[in-house]
């Protein structure tokens, strides 16, 4: 389930813009909202209080003194995770949070066509991390998983858009649906990523804060929110207290 989730939301995403051509741009975003309000409370209410509690165990194990640490890493773990997102952003256009270039409409065919190998390797290492903390977490794969199926409508809907062919198209999005399973499978059976499980967790609290608060303000235009962003937001925010 923690590997086929990810797996089939790219997919099922893939599929809905080659067969049905989604041209609301309202649905998707109100989509997009809510995915981002998911996995922004499945990170504040399940992940990050784990990053911390594994800390403080570590820190028992050691003999250390109960009490705050001021001089805690994981802070600064957390923050080196948003800064990394934003230099993957830099490469991918924001295509992680579903703001693609133009979004399908930008008009410089010079080079429309060929692989856009910057993107691909942005959202590849994106989703590669995403898929490390599921190993201990599995309902992170929930929140991944709908927050992907979005962003695999709008890449594949700016990927037809912008000329590339239908095998590239393909292979890009088939890279793309496998990394975040691949991440969790690495995780749970390298030692060496186990062993730092808890760091790599917070690197990625960082990516998951980052994105999903730049997909709840991107979403909404002006940023002001309406009366239907709000209340799927709040749905969000619902579902995952419950997982």
């Amino acid at each position: 389930m923690i590997y086929s989730l990810p797996l089939l939301s790219v997919i099922l995403g893939y599929l809905a813009a080659l067969i049905l051509k989604p041209t609301n741009r309202k649905n998707l975003k109100l989509l997009l909202a809510f995915s981002g309000s998911f996995l922004l409370s499945l990170t504040v209410m399940h992940l990050l209080p784990e990053v911390y509690e594994s800390v403080a165990h570590a820190h028992e194990g050691h003999g250390h003194e109960h009490g705050h640490n001021h001089n805690s890493p994981i802070g600064i773990f957390i923050m080196g995770g948003i800064i990394f997102q934003i230099i993957l952003e830099y490469f991918s256009k924001g295509a992680e949070h579903g703001h693609v270039h133009g979004s399908g409409h930008d008009h410089s065919h010079s080079h429309s066509s060929s692989m856009p190998w910057l993107l691909f390797i942005s959202l590849c290492t994106h989703a590669l991390l995403e898929g490390m903390p599921v190993t201990h977490h599995h309902d992170l794969a929930w929140g991944i998983a709908i927050h992907h199926f979005p962003i695999a409508i709008i890449l594949t809907a700016f990927f037809i858009n912008s000329g590339l062919s239908k095998t590239a198209i393909f292979l890009f999005m088939l890279a793309f649906a496998v990394m975040t399973p691949l991440g969790t499978l690495v995780s749970g059976n390298l030692e060496f990523i186990s062993h730092y499980y808890t760091e790599i967790s917070a690197v990625v609290v960082g990516i998951l804060f980052h994105i999903s608060s730049t997909i709840i303000f991107e979403s909404s235009e002006g940023h002001k929110f309406n009366m239907a962003k709000l209340l799927v937001i709040i749905l969000g925010i619902i579902m995952a207290y419950f997982l």
